[in-house]
């Protein structure tokens, strides 16, 4: 039976996932990896970039998530809306390769350690178990810890030109 038919007989969402895998349309991690980067990071800085990667691949690392690129950044309700299936404009993004492959082949943002978060430098969240270690390319990344055990529950001054090549 031609995908087309399977997709038809599967209906609703079965018919979507059926249909997209018939026409091929499948993302590599690098893939992955420039579209969490190019959507989060605003496009507006190396290091900011870099930064996403390296919470993208401290979320794989970490047992409580998808074991690869591509299921952290399609997690529902963790990266940007439509990461997946919006459109790019990577003119406007001329390292964005290069970033995300250097991440993938192992460069981390020496500040962001071990954080698994981060959102746009200018909210400000109500929780107590923010431990901030970064702010770059206009996100603020955090680690989660006990309140007890938070010692810089603010956002730190914007930082820029730690990584680099």
């Amino acid at each position: 039976m031609t995908p087309t038919l399977t997709a038809l007989r599967l209906g609703g969402a079965g018919f979507a996932l059926a249909l997209l895998a018939s026409c091929g349309l499948r993302h590599t991690e690098l893939d992955c990896m420039e579209r969490a980067m190019y959507f989060e990071s605003n496009r507006s800085s190396r290091d900011g970039m870099v930064a996403v990667g390296s919470v993208v691949m401290n979320r794989v690392e970490s047992g409580k998530y998808p074991h690869s690129v591509c299921g952290v950044v399609s997690q529902r309700k963790q990266f940007a809306p439509g990461v997946m299936n919006k459109r790019m404009n990577t003119r406007t993004a001329p390292k964005l390769r290069e970033a995300a492959q250097s991440v993938l082949e192992g460069e981390r943002h020496p500040l962001v350690g071990n954080a698994q978060f981060f959102h746009t430098a200018t909210y400000r969240a109500s929780y107590n178990n923010m431990h901030y270690v970064l702010t770059t390319g206009g996100n603020a990344f955090y680690e989660r810890r006990d309140a007890d055990l938070v010692t810089q529950p603010t956002p730190l001054p914007p930082i820029e030109g730690i990584t680099g090549k």
